[in-house]
């Protein structure tokens, strides 16, 4: 997918916080540790790994895909690189009232480890807190 591809599903998914820019996107493939995985033109999972630790940075589905089973796919994919990138945790954010990506992300083995007050935030709309959750990753594909 490019750049562009990636904003525009992305914009189809998100609203708070604001989806990201073809530009945002752009740059995010030029770091050598941001790693994409997807799913045909339907999903696609952006990583960041270093040795120690992984990041998923954002997950899209587009709406007409849900419930097939790709964001599971992704999730494992994403711990399988992040583990052969040397990365023995994993965490992400998620908006706490996000409760099918909640879902998602405990059936992986994440748990809560924190909190963000007001971090997703859209015009007209009440701020939302993030949970960040984490998991080990000793066999990325144990739970």
């Amino acid at each position: 997918m490019t750049p562009g591809a990636l904003a525009a599903l992305h914009a189809r998914v998100f609203t708070a916080p604001p989806p990201w820019r073809e530009a945002d996107f752009a740059a995010m493939l030029a770091d050598p540790v941001v790693f994409l995985l997807v799913e045909g033109d339907a999903a696609f999972l952006l990583g960041r790994a270093v040795p120690g630790e992984a990041e998923l940075l954002t997950l899209a589905v587009a709406p007409e895909a849900r419930r097939r089973g790709l964001a599971r796919g992704l999730v494992a994919r994403f711990l399988y690189q992040a583990r052969l990138r040397g990365a023995q945790a994993a965490f992400l954010e998620v908006a706490s009232d996000n409760l099918p990506a909640l879902a998602l992300y405990r059936g992986a083995g994440f748990a809560p480890v924190g909190r963000r007050k007001g971090y997703a935030t859209a015009p007209g709309l009440p701020a939302q807190d993030a949970l960040v959750l984490s998991r080990a990753i000793r066999d990325a594909t144990a739970r």
